[in-house]
């Protein structure tokens, strides 16, 4: 194993997981919601809330990202010191 610290790379296979991942979730959720027994208000209610929901996720998951990378040193094994 190297200890060499560089960046990571996910696989194809854990990329195309993550995708699937979250495509079922979000069909099963839309799913739910329509099918609930609810006035179309409370389902569109609902709806929206899971658009928020999700898109402030992406949000948040970047934000840690870029701080992450900002505190992280950076490799250039070829720089003079």
């Amino acid at each position: 194993m190297s200890d060499t610290p560089g960046k990571q790379q996910n696989t194809a296979a854990f990329y195309g997981q993550a995708v699937a991942s979250f495509a079922v979730a979000m069909a099963a959720t839309a799913v739910g919601i329509y099918q609930l027994s609810a006035d179309a208000w409370v389902r569109g209610f609902l709806a929206i809330a899971v658009l928020y929901l999700v898109t402030s996720s992406f949000t948040l998951a970047k934000v840690i990202r870029d701080r992450q990378d900002g505190a992280a040193p950076s490799y250039a094994p070829f720089e003079k010191h």
